[in-house]
């Protein structure tokens, strides 16, 4: 059944005439009787009285009035909700990212929240090496990595520029150096992130190429346990910047630079190239790039 011929016969029954609602339809009144007449068909009842003075309706034909009303009213419930789509007072942004990765989003969070506090938000946590794939396959709109996918099927833009920041406990022995050698940290036991990454790999490279030990006695699965046990001298660790930022300005960590090691990350926002996405999805890929133009 088509909507159209119930909004035909809804305005003939509202305006009880024929003539009247081919001008507020702009239609011909042939039109609109055939209109009425298929609509009848495809129901198998006669929905007008035509035997009467006035137009009136039959029984059957005030039961699909009420159903036309409210098939009139769920059309403009669509529309308004469309509409506010497209205004961005509604609708939902979900955003795929690891546990580290979603630290480079909040500014970004905040200044959306303000812009469209009625959008919901979701952080879906995903593995950073899985992303490019969930893009692709259409299970994500918008992903946070901290490398290049090299897919011509995705897009990327840097949105954050970091660094490997090697980092001690206040009380460890090589805390008030501004510098030291990578030959240095051979007898060192380093706290390591057990999760598979580029830069981890960048950095058993380096340490490979410098032949230098690199004792990575303990493991964890958190950046926060990580920065833990370096605060406690229980061991030291290459982290990303952004996180021990605090910790250095307030004094409860160390960074020490590392003469032969300058490990930049560029954190970037990934989203497909050709598929369509959501409004929410497309303004805050606007505001990434407003911030990164006043930046």
């Amino acid at each position: 059944m088509e909507l159209h011929s119930l909004r035909v016969f809804r305005t003939v029954a509202q305006e009880k005439s024929f003539s009247r609602a081919a001008e507020k339809l702009l239609r011909t009144q042939p039109a609109v009787s055939l209109a009425i007449q298929r609509l009848e068909a495809e129901l198998n009842e006669k929905l007008i009285d035509r035997s009467a003075k006035d137009l009136l309706l039959t029984d059957a034909g005030r039961t699909v009035l009420e159903f036309a009303q409210r098939f009139a009213s769920l059309e403009d419930e669509m529309t308004n909700a469309l509409a506010e789509l497209r205004d961005n007072s509604a609708g939902r942004l979900v955003i795929g990212a690891n546990e580290l990765m979603t630290l480079y989003l909040l500014h970004h969070i905040e200044n959306y929240r303000r812009l469209y506090p009625k959008v919901k938000i979701r952080i879906q946590r995903s593995l950073s090496s899985k992303i490019p794939a969930e893009l692709i396959d259409g299970g994500l709109e918008l992903g946070v990595i901290s490398y290049d996918p090299v897919d011509e099927r995705l897009v990327s833009q840097v949105i954050y520029s970091d660094h490997l920041a090697f980092v001690v406990s206040p009380r460890h022995h090589l805390a008030g150096r501004a510098s030291i050698s990578i030959t240095e940290l051979g007898a060192e036991t380093f706290i390591a992130h057990n999760v598979i990454s580029p830069y981890r790999d960048i950095v058993l490279r380096e340490f490979q190429r410098f032949r230098v030990p690199l004792r990575m006695d303990v493991e964890m699965p958190t950046v926060e346990t990580i920065r833990k046990l370096v605060q406690n001298n229980e061991g030291v660790a290459f982290l990303p910047k952004l996180v021990v930022e605090e910790d250095v300005e307030e004094g409860r960590l160390r960074e020490v630079r590392v003469e032969e090691f300058n490990v930049e990350r560029n954190i970037r926002l990934v989203y497909p190239a050709r598929r369509a996405i959501s409004h929410a999805s497309r303004a805050f890929l606007d505001l990434v790039g407003r911030d990164a133009g006043g930046a």
